[in-house]
């Protein structure tokens, strides 16, 4: 069965095998009538050798339609997608729902939105020019199935448990008036959501999962990760303390964040208080864009 991080990941890659001499066509390339490997375009030629492409003139290359396209039309990756989508229809599925996985007893009364990809620009819009938040986290976490779109345009972020299971999510509207929620069944004591870093020096927990990836956004090398709210002593934190040497409550800096931290530290005093500058993380960080 599809989860929502496999029902992106499919979508893209049907896009992505889509054959390049068919973008550049769509793109106005001309194929070189003498080397029939080289394309002409408005970037210069790019010689192809399926699945990949090499601009020599501007050393860049990449593998695959999606990468293609991101290059020649300067896209970002939701948006080359689009394209793809808009030109090449035959090879997006029809918008069925997908299922959800299977879960063991204690997620079976967990109810995920379903997910709808027409909904993306908007959440993509709202997180990087509403909340500034940085594209590249942004679009992996989408095309991994971490972040998307419900029927309401609503951001949906996935909360996952140790073994990678989803366990619920953080629920955040996109309109002017400010809205959260958790999906029915989450289990918070379970899982949360992680702002993804390859080797992280510290844990940073954080009260959202925007917070989260702001936060990530501030202190690179450091794993954010939200507690879905202040609280004090989430069940797999002290697992967590035994896999990190550093790990640090940035709650909000206001009463609830700051007796929250109080608590925390009162129940693992291996944590450190790192309180941001201003309210929250996504506060200091659209302070600074």
């Amino acid at each position: 069965m599809r989860t929502p991080r496999g029902f992106v990941r499919e979508r893209a890659d049907r896009l992505r095998a889509i054959p390049l001499d068919a973008v550049l066509t769509s793109l106005g390339a001309k194929q070189d009538i003498h080397d029939r490997a080289k394309w002409h375009t408005a970037k210069g030629p790019v010689s192809v050798t399926p699945p990949k492409f090499m601009n020599w003139s501007e050393g860049v290359g990449g593998g695959g339609a999606i990468d293609l396209v991101i290059h020649l039309e300067d896209l970002g990756f939701l948006a080359a997608l689009d394209w793809l989508a808009r030109h090449f229809p035959e090879c997006v599925a029809p918008p069925t729902s997908p299922s959800l996985p299977h879960l063991p007893s204690f997620r079976s009364g967990l109810v995920l939105p379903t997910p709808d990809p027409h909904r993306l620009p908007r959440i993509r819009h709202y997180l990087l020019e509403v909340r500034g938040l940085d594209v590249e986290p942004i679009d992996a976490l989408v095309e991994a199935g971490t972040i998307y779109a419900d029927a309401r345009a609503n951001a949906i972020f996935l909360m996952h448990a140790p073994d990678g299971q989803p366990i619920g999510a953080e629920l955040r509207g996109t309109t002017p008036q400010p809205w959260r929620s958790l999906a029915r069944g989450t289990r918070r004591d379970r899982g949360c959501f992680a702002a993804p870093q390859p080797e992280p020096s510290s844990v940073v927990l954080c009260e959202s999962a925007i917070d989260a990836l702001s936060c990530a956004a501030l202190n690179p090398g450091s794993l954010c990760l939200s507690t879905a709210g202040a609280r004090a002593n989430p069940r797999w934190l002290a697992s967590l303390l035994k896999e990190h040497d550093e790990v640090l409550c940035g709650f909000d800096a206001d009463a609830a964040g700051d007796e929250a931290a109080r608590r925390m530290i009162a129940h693992h005093p291996a944590v450190r208080r790192l309180r941001p500058p201003l309210k929250d993380w996504n506060d200091v960080l659209r302070s600074q864009r």
